[in-house]
């Protein structure tokens, strides 16, 4: 055991928890989120990375977390990553400046419910990753159907708000892909889903 956490306090400590993400040793601060299975995360993670254009340069990875696809997407194009959580963003960036091999990662703290990006920020980049909370992400899907974005891939742990945000895409010209469903959350009813959006 490294690190034992209650109710958000740390209550042993031996050692800083990290985990290999994309090839980046990545800090673990306590109650940050982290994908449940690491043989689910790797499949989703090689969905959306396969799902990349090959002539793709820059990519903008939404609700990014600590980097779950940020870092794997840095070994082959340049990433923007947004997230709310000023701990995910310090953390992700601590763990780029140390990584090498990788792309340029430029992290930043943006609340996407309250501050989406605009059709013109999303304008200069060859795809977005969309991984949002079981909200889903409608305001920001708003603007991404208005940019000239020519590839969004979502990732989404609720099929509800997933559906809702396709219809969005669908509806602005994407054709929808396969919807690839992903068992991670074992022993419930819950399911990821990765689906890949073309203009």
């Amino acid at each position: 055991m490294a690190r034992l956490v209650v109710a958000g306090d740390a209550i042993v400590v031996r050692a800083e928890p990290r985990l290999m993400i994309g090839g980046a040793e990545v800090d673990v601060p306590p109650s940050l989120f982290l994908q449940a299975i690491p043989e689910a995360e790797r499949l989703m993670t090689s969905l959306v990375v396969d799902a990349l254009p090959k002539k793709a340069k820059r990519v903008a990875d939404l609700f990014c977390g600590l980097g779950t696809f940020t870092f794997p997407l840095a070994r082959f194009v340049q990433v923007s990553a947004f997230d709310s959580d000023r701990r995910a963003i310090s953390v992700l960036e601590a763990a780029a400046r140390r990584t090498s091999g990788i792309k340029p990662i430029e992290a930043r703290i943006r609340d996407l419910f309250r501050e989406p990006l605009s059709p013109r920020e999303l304008d200069g980049f060859d795809a977005v990753v969309l991984d949002p909370p079981r909200a889903g992400a409608a305001e920001q899907t708003t603007r991404l159907a208005r940019s000239k974005v020519p590839l969004v891939i979502a990732v989404s742990c609720a099929p509800a708000t997933l559906a809702r945000d396709a219809r969005t895409l669908i509806d602005a010209g994407f054709k929808m892909g396969a919807v690839t469903p992903i068992d991670q959350f074992i022993y419930s009813p819950h399911i990821e889903a990765v689906t890949v959006f073309r203009r």
